[in-house]
Formats: structure tokens, C-alpha cells, sequence
């Protein structure tokens, strides 16, 4: 089932809550509809995933971290 327009918002909210970001962003992904794209500002972070069974909705955020994204 589509993310809704409602949905994004929420989920835009609640990240930014948990991460304390007031720069997270959530979009709608191109072509896709069970899923939309998380960003800080500008830069892509992950995707989230709407997984609807049985009537139970949940969220799956999926963020890949590179090795050389952990270099200092």
C-alpha cells in the first residue's frame, strides 16, 4: 500500500524528534510508492519502508553505512 502525503509528515515529525534534527527530511521516492527517502539536509540517509499485515502498520528504516563514510 502507497505512503500517503500524511503518513510522510508524521514520520518527518517523529524522526526528527528521536534524532533531534530539525534538518531530516522525508520524501516521497520517485516511482515508488511503499516507501519514501530520509535525508539530512541535502544528503541521502536511507529509506523507509510502510509494511502493512494484517491490518498492522509499521515502519521499516533501512540506513546503510559506508566503511569509508567511518573514516576520521
Amino acid at each position: 500500500m502507497a505512503l500517503t502525503r500524511e503518513e510522510i509528515i508524521k514520520l518527518e515529525h517523529y524522526l526528527k524528534k528521536v534524532f533531534r534534527s530539525p534538518e531530516m527530511q522525508v520524501r516521497q521516492r520517485p516511482r515508488k510508492e511503499d516507501s519514501a527517502e530520509v535525508y539530512v539536509g541535502e544528503e541521502f540517509i536511507g529509506v523507509i519502508f510502510r509494511d502493512d499485515d494484517e491490518g498492522e502498520v509499521a515502519y521499516q528504516f533501512q540506513m546503510a553505512i559506508l566503511d569509508y563514510d567511518l573514516k576520521i
